[in-house]
């Protein structure tokens, strides 16, 4: 039987309540992923999540915490390293700790060096068992690069810079939703702007290698908008000098129910099929609202990195062995919901049944408050087959709730607290051949499930 995925994963993404310079509110968050097959396992870590998600068929996912790791410190990078599996994470001010660990799902993670304060950290072995530690996630610096020791992790090579912003040539990426900085309303827009300016970040670092060659990626303009995808330079050495990949962005989903694909991680499966996995946004309760994709991606005849991103939000079926051909993949299923008649028991303003079903993350059905029994229904014109159901909740209107900030995390912009506990969702899905005699598909209202 086929195993069919949909964008974006289906994760236990977890709360945060926020208050910063640029805001307060409350909003799930996962992104900056790093995927790593270790021990015949996938291992896949997020941001701000405090543990990582685990599978052996990227289909079921379980979760482990990890409280011995820094959750409140964002892109976590994890390679395997000596047969052992070795994070990091991004932060400003103090040096950043790396760890290891032979065994994460048995065995706490320790601390192996501390070398410097970076941002976006991407450690990678070579074949030759030399390893390099690449890092960067800036508007006004490039991505940098080093050698470290293999057995302590520490610097043993001078740092170089890999290359930085290049807007002027790489029209994808200039700043904004497709592309271009409307101007500034809000007194937050000039607090960025003022902080940050208007070039792209650049940020994401990420190598893989591939028949001698080096392929190191990145991700630009900025996490919050449409384009926010990953571009790649290709090299003969593990530090240089790059050219610029013809085709690029390689990773990119501009439209479509979930837009972005950028700052992500390339692997392998246990099929020798290659995937990249990224972050796609909602960023509408905040800029750092997003979730995690997972799209098919190869090299091409003339040794480019490219994904097959066309039907990006679609259901696809896992490949039970190596792939045939990536650009013949089609959907595993096609939808027939986008536009149906749709009815509600009650609806908020801005929030009517027909943004229910547009094919649009940043829009939503949304119930009254003082709604009961709210019921939400889509009438698809005549009997069809349903193979499936994607039902994707929205946090609405969340209240904006008080933070404790003797407890909170303080960073340069404000505090957070990540809510590891499950935020329970529940839903009863009921199907109708003629709109009078229901029969139940699923029930989730015991299940206490938290997607």
């Amino acid at each position: 039987m086929e195993k069919i995925i949909c964008n974006p994963m289906n994760l236990e993404y977890r709360y945060q309540i926020k208050d910063a310079l640029t805001g307060k509110g409350v909003f799930r968050e996962a992104a900056d992923p790093t995927m790593v097959v270790f021990k015949n396992k996938y291992l896949l870590f997020c941001s701000m999540s405090g543990g990582f998600w685990y599978s052996d068929d990227l289909y079921d996912w379980k979760f482990h915490e990890t409280p011995e790791l820094p959750i409140y410190h964002y892109a976590p990078d994890v390679r395997e390293v000596n047969g052992q599996v070795v994070f990091c994470a991004s932060n400003r001010g103090e040096p950043c700790k790396i760890y290891r660990s032979p065994d994460p799902l048995n065995i706490p993670f320790e601390v192996v060096s501390a070398p410097f304060d970076f941002w976006d950290p991407d450690v990678f072995q070579d074949e030759d068992g030399r390893v390099y530690l690449y890092w960067g996630c800036s508007s006004k610096e490039p991505l940098y690069g080093m050698e470290l020791d293999a057995d302590t992790l520490e610097p043993i090579g001078e740092k170089k810079v890999m290359f930085g912003e290049n807007e002027a040539e790489h029209g994808w990426e200039r700043k904004g939703e497709n592309n271009k900085m409307p101007p500034p309303k809000k007194f937050r827009d000039y607090m960025m702007r003022f902080a940050v300016g208007t070039k792209p970040f650049i940020e994401g670092a990420y190598v893989n290698k591939h028949n001698g060659k080096y392929y190191l990626q990145y991700a630009a303009p900025g996490t919050e908008s449409n384009v926010y995808g990953d571009g790649v330079y290709i090299g003969e050495t593990p530090l240089g000098p790059w050219t610029y990949q013809a085709h690029n962005p390689f990773s990119s989903v501009p439209g479509g129910f979930m837009q972005g694909a950028g700052h992500g991680s390339t692997f392998r499966d246990l099929n020798g099929n290659w995937w990249h996995v990224s972050t796609m946004r909602i960023s509408v309760n905040e800029n750092f609202e997003r979730r995690i994709g997972l799209f098919p991606c190869d090299f091409d005849k003339d040794g480019n990195l490219f994904c097959n991103q066309n039907f990006a939000c679609y259901p696809q079926a896992l490949p039970a062995g190596k792939r045939e051909d990536m650009n013949r993949m089609v959907p595993a299923m096609n939808l027939i919901s986008y536009h149906a008649t749709a009815t509600a028991s009650s609806s908020q303003e801005g929030c009517k049944p027909m943004l229910g079903v547009d094919e649009n993350c940043r829009t939503c059905w949304a119930a009254e408050s003082s709604d009961p029994d709210a019921w939400y229904q889509i009438d698809l014109g005549e009997v069809k087959t349903v193979q499936a159901v994607q039902v994707n909740f929205a946090d609405h209107k969340l209240p904006t709730l008080p933070i404790n900030k003797k407890i909170a995390y303080k960073d340069q912009v404000g505090y957070r607290i990540i809510q590891v506990q499950p935020q329970k969702t529940a839903y009863l899905l009921e199907g109708s051949a003629d709109g009078e005699n229901w029969e139940t598909i699923k029930d989730t209202r015991n299940e206490n499930t938290d997607y």
